[in-house]
Order: C-alpha cells, then sequence, then structure tokens
C-alpha cells in the first residue's frame, strides 16, 4: 500500500460529467489498495468568472474579501467530488485548506506556505476514508484570515500535502500526457518525455512551460517530492519529475527500462515559450557609475519582476549605453511611468516600450558538457528569417526575445533543428494545459 496525492485541476473537474471521470479514477486507485488525498482546483474557469464579478463590483476590490471569495471555487468542487465518491460506495471527507492544516502568510492573493500541519487529514486516512482538499488556499494564524496561493496554488498545495504526509508520489493530472519537449499547441510534433530532472523543470517552468508551476517544482526539490505528471483522461504512464538522488519508479517495477540505463542526458530536453513578457529599452543612459542602479531601484519599488537583462555601449554616442530588460506586461505600464517621471534625475534620452514580443527558451541539463548547441539555435532562427532582440543564458538554458508573431515558428524551427520532433502529434484532450 503506498500514499497517492493526487491533484485535479480546473479542466479535469469543468463540470459534473468531468467530477464523475474524476471520482472514478480516485476510487480505482483505492481499490487498488491505495490511501488517497487529492488536491482539488476550482471547475474550469469559475476563478476567472469570480474575478469579473468582484472587478463589476468595485474597481479595486479588498484583498481580504477577494480572497474569501476566489477561495468558494475549490470549495465548491471539492465537495461536489466528495459527493461523488460517496455515490460510487467509499467514504470521502472534503477539507478547505485551513481544515487541512494549510498555513501561509498574510499576503492576500499571493501567501505563501510556512507550515503544514496536517492532523485532520492523518485522523481521515486512519478510518479508512479519501481526503479531498481545497487546492489554492490555506489560512494565516495571526490575522485568522482565509489567503489565497496566487498561481499555481493548487499544484503547491498538492505538492506541499505530499511532503508533509510523507507521500510515496504526487500525481499532477492535466488534459496532456505529461511533459513533453514543447507546448503540444504550439509543437504538434512535441514528444513526452519518461522523466525529467527538478532542476531541468524548474527552467522549463520559470520560462513559459505550464504543465508544472514553478512554485510547486520548487517545493518538490527542497522537500524530496516525487512529482508524476500525468492526464485525466488516460491511464498512460506520464512524466516523472526527478529530484536529487531519485530515480524513476518503473526501475523497481519490473517494465523494460534497458533503453534508459546507462544512456547520457540529452543535450536539449525541451523547449519552452512565453508570450506573457514586455521589453523596456532606456535608450542612451550616461554610462557612468550608479546609473543602472538608478535604473532597478525605480523598477524595484513597482514590485515588478525582472527577467532578462542587456547593456550595450551605444557606437553613435560616446558615454552613453543602452539598458534593455524583460518583465511582465502587466507590471510594464507602471515602470515606464515611474522611469519617466525620473527622466532629467537619470539623464536617459528616452524609454522605448514593446509589448509585441516573446520569449523561447532551450533547456538541458546536457548543455553543461556540449559545445555547439547556440549554433544550433542561432541557425534555425536564421534560416526562417526570425531576427533575435535579446539574449540570455544559464548553465542549461538559452533564452531568446523575438517578435511575438515568430514566436510559434520560431519555436517549431528550433524544436525540429535538435532532433526533437515525434513521429506523431501530441494529443491534447481538453484544451488547455491545466
Amino acid at each position: 500500500m503506498a500514499l497517492i496525492v493526487q491533484k485535479f485541476g480546473g479542466s479535469s473537474v469543468a463540470d459534473a460529467e468531468s467530477i464523475k471521470r474524476v471520482a472514478k479514477r480516485i476510487v480505482d486507485t483505492r481499490r487498488a489498495g491505495h490511501d488517497v488525498v487529492v488536491a482539488v482546483s476550482a471547475m474550469g474557469d469559475t476563478t476567472d468568472e469570480l474575478l469579473d464579478l468582484a472587478n463589476q463590483v468595485a474597481p479595486v476590490p479588498a484583498p481580504r474579501e477577494l480572497d474569501m471569495l476566489l477561495s468558494s471555487g475549490e470549495r465548491i468542487s471539492m465537495a461536489l467530488l466528495a459527493m461523488a465518491i460517496h455515490s460510487m460506495g467509499y467514504e470521502a471527507r472534503s477539507f478547505t485548506g485551513s481544515q487541512a492544516g494549510m498555513i501561509t502568510t498574510a499576503d492576500h492573493g499571493a501567501a505563501r506556505i510556512v507550515d503544514v500541519t496536517p492532523v485532520r487529514l492523518r485522523a481521515a486516512l486512519d478510518d479508512g476514508a479519501i481526503v479531498i482538499v481545497a487546492g489554492f488556499q490555506g489560512f494565516n494564524r495571526d490575522t485568522r484570515d482565509i489567503t489565497t496561493l496566487g498561481r499555481g496554488g493548487s499544484d503547491t498545495t498538492a505538492v506541499a500535502l505530499a511532503a508533509a504526509l510523507g507521500a510515496d508520489v504526487c500525481e499532477i493530472y492535466s488534459d496532456v500526457d505529461g511533459i513533453f519537449t514543447a507546448d503540444p499547441r504550439v509543437v504538434p510534433l512535441a514528444r513526452k518525455l519518461d522523466r525529467v530532472s527538478a532542476e531541468e523543470m524548474l527552467e522549463l517552468a520559470a520560462n513559459g512551460a505550464k504543465v508544472l508551476y514553478i512554485r510547486a517544482v520548487e517545493y518538490a526539490r527542497r522537500h524530496g517530492v516525487l512529482i508524476h505528471a500525468r492526464s485525466t483522461f488516460t491511464s498512460n504512464d506520464g512524466t516523472y519529475v526527478l529530484g536529487e538522488g531519485m530515480t524513476d519508479p518503473r526501475l523497481t517495477e519490473g517494465a523494460d527500462m534497458s533503453d534508459a540505463i546507462g544512456m547520457e542526458e540529452p543535450v536539449v530536453t525541451g523547449i519552452a515559450t512565453d508570450r506573457s513578457q514586455a521589453k523596456v529599452a532606456v535608450v542612451g543612459v550616461p554610462d557612468v557609475p550608479g546609473s543602472a542602479a538608478a535604473i532597478f531601484t525605480l523598477v524595484a519599488k513597482t514590485g515588478a519582476n525582472i527577467d532578462m537583462i542587456v547593456q550595450n555601449a551605444q557606437s553613435a554616442q560616446a558615454g552613453r549605453t543602452d539598458i534593455s530588460f524583460t518583465l511582465p506586461k502587466q507590471q510594464a505600464v507602471d515602470v515606464v511611468k515611474a522611469l519617466a517621471a525620473e527622466r532629467e534625475a537619470i539623464g536617459y534620452e528616452s524609454i522605448v516600450h514593446d509589448d509585441q514580443v516573446g520569449k523561447l527558451s532551450v533547456v538541458g541539463a546536457g548543455m553543461r558538457a556540449h559545445s555547439g548547441v547556440s549554433v544550433t539555435l542561432f541557425e534555425a532562427l536564421s534560416k526562417h528569417g526570425i531576427n533575435i532582440d535579446m539574449i540570455s543564458t544559464s548553465e542549461i538554458r538559452i533564452s531568446v526575445v523575438v517578435g511575438e508573431n515568430d514566436l510559434d515558428e520560431a519555436a517549431r524551427a528550433v524544436h525540429a533543428a535538435y532532433g526533437l520532433d515525434g513521429d506523431i502529434e501530441a494529443t491534447v484532450y481538453a484544451g488547455t494545459g491545466r
């Protein structure tokens, strides 16, 4: 018998029929002799619809009340899922985040987990019940308020529960069969990966891959949680995310893994695309100590999250430099306003704001030991007439910024250039990836 934590996203519980299908999968796991804890998201687009309602009644909804509102979505789906399981003859108990012992910081809308005390969950498991937990939400001990965890909150809830309960595996279910070499909606010939390192998954998630969220992957890596990303719609094996010292569990289950044993890490594991970024270029900055500090001090005060930064000296004018950086589109407008207000103090010439860009990232642990990886990327983009605006690298990643209209073509070209294309088109069952 194993303890398995399962997470089902909004597309997996979008309507009554979907909830019954998920309930059957959970019951099948229980019938196999395993203890089961489930973290569930709000149904379909419920969270977006609740946000729209909030914005209709208040231009700037109070953060505390917004968390109270948004947390109701997961409470609906958890209760319905428990009812569906009961109808199949199995006991299920649903718990809110606070009842499950999910203790967080007091930051409404972006709370972080500080402790998990799953006393009631353990008692329910000991009684033989299937446990259903509302994802995305928690409780702050000081304010005694409900909080929400922000993007990827249900993934993070599931991983945190797996860590606190000592689960054997945390299964993250979505509408694709696992983690692919690229987004199959963008690159139809993307191939499913059998396994990926947590290090590579962190880079993919940070650079636009949406099957797993970066906070959940980082939590799993820190606490030694084995993640299995798989599809709600099939019983196929998905992709295992292996932290340091972990091995693919199929190696101990008698499966034929002869093709994997002894193989070196692939040079490139996957391609990630991101359309959520904008580029800001501060042109004609005085090339003296302190200029960059002044710019990014202002940026930090707006709360913006900077991704890529490039600085280059102007050839047309001595003593001047241009500083370009990327950041989330919704934060770019405030950053441009803040910098414009301090133009004279900083002494730059102009600002260029471009929100029609996309980021393409090539990720692979094998990059450390192979040369020529960047040449393949640049040649593939050149052959398709795609211009590069910015370049950034790490030990296992190369990212480039291109025009948004070129991003999909760039992804397909680069994917093929690295030999990642499969023989058949990947299947997306529900259409959202979540």
